[in-house]
């Protein structure tokens, strides 16, 4: 029987999931595979950052939006929508498998604001939309 996602161990559960299908994934995994050189502090870094976000618990200081426009610099402003979408697709399947309950739907609609804020602040970066 599932339950909710209600701690910190249920978060690092979901992750260790999640990446782990990201990482074997042909179409997104290279910029995961090539962009991180220590997956279990990188791991640590998330669990602190979803903590943070469904448990207000304060432990993640750092700047994502930064990071993923790095990340999309050097892979040569090859990330798109539909690695978003995969990305995103990847997470609810994850969830489903795994959690049933409020927190799994308010995961789902943070990944999804979370996906849009950092697509946009990408082509920004890019001169693709306007900044004003």
């Amino acid at each position: 029987m599932k339950h909710d996602v209600c701690n910190r161990n249920d978060l690092s559960l979901l992750l260790d999931a999640f990446y782990t299908k990201i990482r074997a994934n042909e179409e997104i995994g290279h910029f995961f595979n090539e962009s991180i050189q220590d997956w279990d502090s990188h791991l640590e870094k998330l669990t602190d950052f979803w903590e943070n976000n469904l448990f207000a618990v304060r432990k993640y200081y750092g700047n994502p939006i930064k990071v993923h426009v790095e990340v999309d610099e050097n892979f040569n402003h090859t990330i798109n929508p539909n690695v978003f979408g995969l990305w995103l697709n990847l997470w609810f399947e994850t969830l489903e498998e795994l959690f049933e309950g409020e927190n799994v739907e308010i995961l789902k609609r943070r990944a999804r604001k979370m996906g849009t804020v950092l697509m946009v602040n990408i082509f920004e970066n890019r001169g693709i939309v306007n900044q004003e």
